[in-house]
């Protein structure tokens, strides 16, 4: 059973323990390229499911990985090095095309302004002369742009079969490494006395989650292109004041993905 299927397979037969529970707020969100512009902007993460587990995870799947005996293939560094360079080719591209696009804005003001002068006015002049050198960026953005999505696509075309491919492989490791992990998890519940407790962020990328006291590991996790944000915090949780979790990119293991 791979890593991202447990949650599905668990969920439906548990529920959240009741003997007075504390609450944990946990505060999702990430930062990305501002789309209008420079710099970077903070986006809540909605609808993000939230578990807590009395157990840590990750050491139950790295003992199953031990008994298994053979290692997880890793993802050869080459294809690594592709997906760095699709995501470059990818920026430049956007890059490209949004100064193309601000040029090509800029160039319909220009001539909507020079529609309501007369060619012998000063103004006139001045904008003709501003339109002929923003034409000519805009036609090397143009250039740009092109040429960088044609990279982009090169790029991607050749990793995708390949991914595939290796993808297939570490999935095949997976459903055989941790087949019994469904099993370890109801064991480790049972031994606990709790049951896992499961929530998902609002709009806000918010939660305010009713947990009873103790230990628990939180996990989480946030899919990107080429990688995935994974969280398994261990917390102590008491009654008072809220815990105050955030789960950002500071916060997160960065894990590499096909």
């Amino acid at each position: 059973m791979r890593r991202s299927w447990l949650a599905l397979a668990l969920s439906a037969p548990l529920l959240v323990a009741a003997c007075g529970p504390a609450q944990v707020a946990v505060i999702a969100e990430i930062e990305i390229p501002d789309p209008e512009g420079e710099g970077t902007v903070i986006r809540p993460l909605a609808g993000k499911e939230v578990q807590f587990l009395p157990f840590d995870r990750d050491a139950v799947f790295d003992s199953l990985a031990t008994a298994f005996g053979t290692p997880e293939p890793p993802i050869p560094p080459d294809l690594l090095a592709t997906q760095e360079a699709i995501a470059s080719a990818q920026e430049e591209w956007r890059e490209a095309e949004a100064r193309w696009s601000a040029g090509r804005d800029r160039l319909m003001r220009i001539s909507e302004e020079m529609g309501e002068l007369h060619r012998a006015e000063a103004r006139y002049v001045e904008l003709f002369r501003e339109f002929q050198d923003v034409e000519g960026q805009v036609n090397r953005a143009e250039r740009a742009k092109d040429e960088a999505f044609e990279r982009f696509t090169e790029l991607q075309q050749g990793y995708i079969e390949r991914a595939d491919s290796m993808r297939l492989v570490r999935d095949r490791w997976e459903d055989e490494a941790f087949a019994d992990v469904g099993m370890v998890f109801l064991a480790k519940l049972r031994e606990a006395g709790r049951d896992m407790v499961v929530d998902t962020t609002d709009a806000s990328g918010r939660a305010l989650i009713a947990v009873p006291p103790g230990e628990w590991w939180l996990h989480a996790r946030h899919e990107l292109p080429f990688s995935e944000l994974y969280w398994n915090k261990h917390l102590i949780v008491e009654r008072g004041e809220p815990l105050e979790v955030f789960l950002n990119r500071a916060t997160a293991q960065i894990r590499p993905k096909l």
